[in-house]
């Protein structure tokens, strides 16, 4: 049994990761959608997926600067699990530049004119950033499924100082950019894990505007051509 301290930071921890699970397979999903002819909007999609590259980098990016190092310190004998979890951050992040540059790609250009060059465009939109949009799915995916099992094993050796040290570094409770699609995602399909807990990070107003952010989440999954969740992530 993990004792409170270590059951809090692994709930919250796959918390997080289910959010950018489900993240990653509505972005899929949406691209897909648009491939299919489907009435996505073009520009909740560049947004929802600007949303989602920024999330996951800088989750990652916190993981990289506390949670690594102090495990690879920690627990020498755990290296070649812990290099493996870096190196696949490292694929990660080079599918979410690609993403982002097609994103920026599909930002930049202005859908004027008639219905032929309007198709052009998306049509275009949903041939570069599908294949992209479903390798991050699948490295996150993956990545999550390995890292997982070996933090669970890891955590309970880990002193309370250390931590709290790694989760103050982690959990920095910062939701300014899409708390809609936070929200949404924490509750669609179903409730994540440790849902109470994660709702206390964010600030009062936003747990007071959590109606209004729902219906917004709702709007964007419409807007997306998404009208159940995404198969099972």
């Amino acid at each position: 049994m993990l004792r409170a301290e270590r059951s809090r930071i692994y709930d919250e921890l796959l918390a997080e990761h289910t959010i950018m699970r489900r993240g990653a397979a509505l972005d899929a999903v949406a691209f897909a959608n648009l491939a299919d002819g489907q009435p996505v909007d073009v520009r909740t999609l560049v947004s929802t997926s600007r949303w989602l590259i920024e999330y996951i980098r800088s989750h990652h990016g916190s993981e990289e600067e506390e949670l690594w190092p102090t495990l690879n310190q920690l627990f020498p004998t755990a290296v070649a699990d812990l290099d493996r979890m870096v190196i696949e951050h490292q694929a990660l992040d080079a599918e979410l530049h690609t993403l982002s540059r097609v994103v920026d790609a599909i930002a930049a250009r202005e859908i004027t004119g008639g219905p032929a060059e309007v198709l052009v465009v998306v049509s275009e939109a949903a041939m570069s950033g599908l294949p992209s949009a479903q390798r991050v799915r699948e490295i996150l995916t993956r990545h999550f499924d390995e890292e997982e099992p070996v933090l669970l094993d890891l955590f309970p050796q880990v002193s309370d100082a250390d931590l709290g040290r790694v989760r103050n570094g982690i959990f920095r409770g910062d939701f300014r950019a899409g708390p809609h699609l936070v929200l949404g995602l924490m509750e669609d399909p179903d409730r994540i894990p440790g849902y109470a807990a994660a709702l206390s990070a964010f600030p009062a107003s936003v747990r007071w505007l959590r109606p209004v952010m729902l219906a917004r989440y709702r709007s964007t999954k419409k807007a997306l051509a998404v009208t159940t969740f995404p198969d099972r992530v």
